[in-house]
Order: C-alpha cells, then sequence, then structure tokens
C-alpha cells in the first residue's frame, strides 16, 4: 500500500514514524534509530512528511528534501491539540501525521545552513553576554560589602575589572583581590569573546544584501539586521505588515466578543529574541531623538507627547516590523514618510 503522509517525531537517537495512505489507514508505526533515518526514508517513495519544529527539525527536513520528499515543519502548540490522550512517541508521530494534513495549519519555512550558521552566533553571543553580566553583578555584590560601588554601565564595570586585574585596586583587600581577580579574568575573556562574534556578524552582515537593507529601518542595527535576515526565511508566509508584527508578538491581544473589541497588552507571542532587539534599538532611537531635538523625527516627538516611553518604544518597535517586513517582501530599502523627512 503506497504511503502519501507521514509523521515524523524527531528525538536524540530514536525516531518514531506514523505512516498513512491516500485513504487514510496505517500503513507503518515503527521506531527507528538514527542510523536508519535515511536508509528508511530513502526506500520510501516522494510524499508528504510532518514534523514539529526543533532544534534539529532544519537539519533532517533538508536532509528529507534531497531525497525527493515534501516535508513541513509546523509549531509544536499547533500540533498538541491533535494528541488524542497521554504523551507518547507513538501518540505525537500520528498527531503529527493528522496536523500536516490540515488545510489551516501553518508552516515554518525550512531555515538554509548559512542562516543556522549566523543565528549560532546570536544564540552564543547572548548566552555570554548573559554570563558577563551575572560575573560583573557577582563583583558588584563582593565589593559593596566592602564599601565599593560601581558607577552604573557594563563600561565603569569592565575599566574597574581592569584594574583589579592589573593589581591597582588597593582599596579591595588582599584575599579578596584573589577572588574578584578570578572573577574578572572570567568577565575579560567573556568581553573578548563578544567582541570577536560580533566581527563575524559584521562580516556575514556585510555579505548579506537583505540584512544591510533591513539596517536601513531607524533604530536596526547590526544585531537586529542580521538576527532578522537569518530568522525569516520567507517573508511571503506573512499577508501583511501587520501579520508579521503579530507574529514578533508585538500586537495587542484581541479579547473581543459579542461585538465588543477588547485590546490588552502586547501578545509577546514568537521570537522574544528578536522582538527584544527591535524594542532596545527603538529605545536607543528615543534616546537619541531626546539628546539631539535638533534632529528629531516629529512623529516620535509627537508619540512621546502622547504615550508612556515604554509604550512609546513598543509601538515604534511595531511599525518598524512593519516596515521591515515591506523591505524584505519588496527588495527595497527605507524610505522616510514625507510627514517625517519635511
Amino acid at each position: 500500500m503506497e504511503i502519501t503522509t507521514v509523521g515524523l517525531d524527531l528525538a536524540k537517537n530514536v525516531f518514531q514514524v506514523h505512516a498513512i495512505s491516500s485513504a487514510g489507514e496505517v500503513v507503518i508505526r515503527r521506531a527507528l534509530k538514527r542510523a536508519q533515518m535515511i536508509p528508511f526514508f530513502s526506500k520510501l517513495s516522494p510524499c508528504l512528511i510532518g514534523i514539529e519544529a526543533c532544534g534539529t527539525s532544519h537539519y533532517w527536513a533538508r536532509e528529507l528534501v534531497r531525497l525527493g520528499h515534501q516535508v513541513r515543519l509546523m509549531p509544536p502548540a499547533y500540533v498538541k491539540p491533535y494528541v488524542k490522550r497521554g504523551k507518547t512517541d507513538a501518540g505525537d508521530a500520528e498527531a503529527i501525521c493528522e496536523a500536516v494534513t490540515r488545510p489551516t495549519m501553518r508552516f515554518v519555512p525550512i531555515k538554509s545552513v548559512e542562516q543556522q550558521a549566523a543565528l549560532s552566533l546570536h544564540r552564543t553571543r547572548d548566552l555570554l553576554v548573559r554570563q558577563r553580566t551575572q560575573l560583573v553583578n557577582m563583583i558588584r555584590g563582593l565589593l559593596a560589602e566592602f564599601g565599593i560601588d560601581i558607577p552604573k554601565g557594563i563600561t565603569h564595570a569592565l575599566a574597574f575589572v581592569r584594574r583589579v586585574v592589573a593589581g591597582e585596586a588597593h582599596e579591595v583587600p588582599e584575599l579578596a583581590a584573589k577572588v574578584i581577580a578570578a572573577l574578572a579574568e572570567q568577565a575579560l575573556e567573556g568581553q573578548g569573546r563578544i567582541r570577536q562574534l560580533e566581527r563575524d556578524l559584521l562580516a556575514w552582515y556585510r555579505t548579506s544584501d537583505l540584512a544591510r537593507r533591513i539596517a536601513t529601518v531607524p533604530g536596526v542595527g547590526l544585531l537586529g539586521a542580521t538576527a532578522l535576515a537569518a530568522t525569516v526565511t520567507d517573508p511571503t508566509q506573512f499577508h501583511s505588515g501587520r501579520q508579521f508584527a503579530a507574529w514578533l508578538g508585538l500586537t495587542p491581544l484581541n479579547n473581543s466578543s459579542g461585538g465588543k473589541e477588547r485590546l490588552g497588552r502586547i501578545s509577546k507571542m514568537g521570537d522574544q529574541y528578536l522582538r527584544r532587539l527591535l524594542v532596545t534599538g527603538m529605545t536607543a532611537l528615543v534616546r537619541r531623538n531626546l539628546h539631539h531635538p535638533e534632529a528629531a523625527d516629529p512623529r516620535i516627538a509627537a508619540l512621546l507627547a502622547r504615550k508612556p516611553v515604554r509604550l512609546a518604544t513598543v509601538a515604534m518597535a511595531n511599525r518598524a516590523a512593519r516596515a521591515i517586513w515591506a523591505i524584505m517582501v519588496r527588495g527595497e530599502v527605507y524610505r522616510a514618510p514625507e510627514t517625517a523627512a519635511a
């Protein structure tokens, strides 16, 4: 009996397969070891394969596409309603097989190797930044016990850290200085790795036409442009800029009923990292406009006159997301509205 649809539940070493025919009859329900995956699917005729989007799904999707299959990745949250009872690999594979055939199902585009490599730089940098923050906070706490207060900001903290490493912080007791010096060396080493990752991102940015076009949006810098270019594989899957902003979690939650429309806070759905980069970029843009009013955007000034700063930065991130979608779809660069340029 010919197989038309396969639900594949991924894991590290044991994979579950649920295959059905065109009539919906179950043809195969079995587990595969990692070494059996490629030989098994190479023997199948081209069919539709559903996979939950996860850390290794893009790799397996590329491998199965090379074998001639049609692969669809789905968000796990959209597959969960099709799980009938309990949590088993066989049940998950069956749910995936059913979900992939739904006409209203939303799919995740398959990322290329280059996109995943660029995202690995972002993920590693984000980890190192958090570790650096933890180390600096630990150093601040230890120094506070000796009445030493470092001014706010990573620049001031790293400057004091370098003094400790060089043995110039005589106000710190010798025994405590040894501990702080060990933490300081680790923080400085992490800082060096962060700078190297940023140089690697800059090199990738220069080779990416899409990233350079995204960076023309005010408030979007190197990190935001490269992260968006590496994450969004197919912008045409979004029908509008608002849908793209909703995917980033920048649109208000809708809790409407009985003809009454109620909009709440932003949904915060989607990629938290991308949303944070956009909001942080807009925050920097607001600060720049406040410190340099002669070059301020009138739209930002009008928005700040009506809304609190944090609400304004989120609204600006929403607006920037819509502009980025238009840039990606139309292949253009950002053009400031005439009202802002006037």
